[in-house]
């Protein structure tokens, strides 16, 4: 635990250093061709309840977001890095509490882009990107089964395609050659078949046979859009969408992972932001309110109100 948080702490350190504008001259070659920016928010909460008729439990929660932005041009050449990082936690405070710390929000997403320009908005382009969570993740109340953890599952993803890319706020990746490798670093989890790998096998009296794998590798064709819009003087919608379709196994049951964020800006350090995700993998199995279990729509929101803190080599 302490390495991970060390290796987070050396990221956050590392871009803020880069993106700084100490750091950086304005005047020289880098930030000709290079656009940094990064920005850091932290949002909280704390309800507290005396004799309060309707009911309610005292609680804080805390949730810290970093996104951070890299983009690089010249000639026919570009890159583009985008890095999202996400933790958040619930704690009871009331003295009959018996619960511990809950996750509510527990993210790390790294995706780059390497494009050769052919033609007007046209680049032939190679993509690559990791998804995965930083702490364990239980099925609350119950805290001691474990259903994920850093690397179980971990997403690891290329695709060769063409970019089309309209403006800075509008782009459109499609591969018909596409890798997604599913990464479960835990055996327990992979000895169940969790995130879609193969489980372990057993004998007819419980024995174990073979370990489950903890690599699943998938080959087909994947599209993403990108789309930015400022939708009033302190409103911007950030939004994307991803497909993946998988050559070698029901390629018809398409897996999605939808993004969009609001975000609401008061002023230089205080904003507000709705944050709403949607993902539907046909690998992972979620059991129900009646205990069956099968692929489900995963939908998730997150409201929050903080401060904010943004660093950029560059006026906007």
């Amino acid at each position: 635990m302490k390495t991970k948080i060390n290796l987070f702490y050396l990221i956050f350190c590392l871009s803020s250093f880069c993106i700084s504008q100490d750091a950086l001259n304005v005047d020289t070659l880098i930030t000709k061709s290079w656009k940094l920016k990064a920005v850091y928010t932290l949002n909280g909460t704390q309800s507290s309840f005396v004799n309060w008729s309707s009911g309610g439990r005292n609680n804080v929660s805390l949730l810290g977001n970093v996104t951070a932005n890299a983009y690089y041009k010249k000639a026919n050449m570009k890159f583009s890095s985008d890095l999202s990082i996400a933790l958040g936690g619930l704690q009871y405070i009331e003295k009959a509490a018996k619960e511990g710390l809950q996750k509510t929000d527990d993210r790390f997403d790294l995706s780059s882009n390497l494009g050769y320009k052919v033609r007007k908005d046209i680049y032939f382009s190679v993509m690559a990107g990791l998804k995965t969570q930083m702490l364990d993740g239980y099925i609350y109340p119950n805290d001691s089964v474990l259903i994920s953890t850093f690397m179980a599952p971990g997403y690891i993803s290329s695709a060769l395609g063409i970019d089309y890319i309209k403006s800075d706020n509008f782009s459109v990746f499609t591969s018909p050659f596409a890798m997604k490798l599913t990464v479960v670093n835990n055996q327990v989890l992979a000895d169940s078949g969790a995130y879609g790998v193969q489980k372990a096998s057993f004998d007819d009296f419980g024995n174990l046979l073979t370990h489950g794998r903890k690599l699943r590798n998938e080959f087909g064709a994947y599209v993403k859009v990108k789309y930015i819009k400022t939708l009033a003087k302190n409103i911007e919608l950030k939004s994307k969408i991803e497909f993946f379709s998988n050559y070698l196994d029901d390629p018809q049951n398409i897996d999605v992972n939808a993004e969009a964020l609001f975000n609401f800006k008061v002023n230089s350090w205080f904003s507000a932001s709705l944050q709403c995700m949607l993902i539907y993998d046909d690998d992972v199995s979620i059991r129900d309110v009646n205990g069956n279990f099968g692929p489900r729509t995963q939908f998730k929101s997150v409201i929050g109100l903080g401060i904010s803190y943004k660093m950029k080599n560059y006026k906007e």
